[in-house]
């Protein structure tokens, strides 16, 4: 198949070439005179075509919150909710919860995954091991730092299933974050009590990531920098962030960004409205959830997370594109899979048009697995 726009963005620049894509893999860009005769084509005048996005953080879709409906059907909602909002890929995400729910969201996980599903690689655990006092939402019962033989038994119960991990890194050991991370599982800090000192020998220690960075979190005070201080000053260090204006001010959100630059990607921290289960969340002004009062999650999808980043944080849409895509991909290791449209990555992409709304989502199914 050739699809051809007014540009294509290919994660490092525009191009006017066309795009020939085969098996679901880019092949090259190609010269309109150096197209093949006869073959498929696709075209989108007035349009440009990006690479699709990656949300590393959502917990439901459609009335169906992951842990309350812990079920295959959930995570199809989700999937399609998520596809819809021009994600190719999305981390499930379950926040504190019992054993018996974290069980059920492997096992629903497995059934999605046995029934042929591939979009959704693998589950985002988001405690227990937090610090009570920057619970957030969370439960507050279900909050415990871990021990070693309960690592163990969670990831060989989630082998193959759980992606990515959220801790606070002063509540667990050093041996005990290393092990979770040579099972291939990238580790976050997040919902985080942390010292500056702290959070510091973490990340020097192997930590890459920070979840939702300035929510829940020891913030940068002028005496003590906090884990958000840390995340700013590391070089290597990774950080998430909701960019819908609620969760963190577009000021803050600018800080961020100039701090951070290529470090910094954005999430959706999406939830759904549900009367059941231990996050009872309730849609307030259209554009955030509670859950018992507390501000719990957001509204948004991936697209409308770019849109805002241009229209209301004053990034180049480039970057914001970056921010959705290839930087999230690469905190999963996936930067030559996803997030780009180069020879040999998956043709995951959007049709956008000249005001950045969401035309059309590429392939029409979700196709190949990471």
């Amino acid at each position: 198949m050739i699809y051809s726009a007014d540009r294509i963005f290919d994660g490092d620049q525009w191009r006017t070439e066309a795009l020939l894509v085969k098996d679901g893999r880019v092949q090259e860009f190609v010269s309109p005179g150096a197209l093949p005769a006869g073959g498929p084509q696709r075209r989108f005048p007035g349009c440009v075509l990006v690479p699709a996005f990656l949300d590393l953080q959502v917990y439901g879709a459609g009335g169906r919150l992951f842990a309350a409906y812990p079920d295959a059907e959930s995570l199809r909602v989700l999937e399609a909710e998520c596809r819809r909002g021009g994600a190719a890929l999305a981390l499930p995400t379950v926040a504190t919860n019992t054993p018996e729910v974290v069980r059920r969201c492997l096992e629903a996980f497995r059934n999605y995954k046995e029934a042929g599903g591939i979009f959704l690689p693998g589950l985002h655990l988001e405690g227990p091991w937090i610090h009570p006092e920057r619970r957030g939402a969370h439960i507050e019962a279900c909050i415990h730092p871990p021990t070693m033989p309960e690592v163990v038994a969670l990831l060989e119960a989630g082998r193959g299933i759980i992606r990515m991990i959220t801790l606070a890194p002063e509540r667990c050991d050093a041996a005990l974050i290393r092990y979770i991370q040579e099972q291939g599982i990238t580790v976050s800090a997040g919902h985080s009590n942390a010292t500056f000192e702290e959070a510091a020998a973490a990340f020097d220690a192997g930590i890459g990531a920070v979840t939702h960075l300035y929510n829940a979190m020891s913030g940068l005070q002028h005496r003590a920098p906090g884990l958000v201080g840390a995340a700013f000053l590391h070089h290597r260090v990774r950080a998430s962030i909701i960019p819908d204006g609620l969760h963190v001010s577009w000021e803050a959100l600018r800080i961020a960004k100039r701090q951070l630059g290529d470090r910094l990607f954005a999430i959706t921290d999406a939830v759904t409205e549900t009367d059941t289960g231990a996050y009872p969340h309730t849609l307030t002004n259209g554009d955030h959830y509670t859950a018992n009062g507390i501000l719990s999650g957001s509204a948004l999808t991936m697209h409308k997370a770019f849109q805002n980043l241009v229209r209301h944080a004053g990034i180049a849409p480039e970057e914001a594109l970056r921010m959705c895509g290839r930087y999230p991909a690469e905190v999963l290791g996936l930067e030559k899979e996803l997030g780009l449209l180069q020879p040999g990555s998956r043709a995951a992409m959007l049709v956008l048009d000249a005001h950045w709304e969401l035309v059309e989502v590429l392939p029409a199914e979700a196709a190949g697995s990471v």
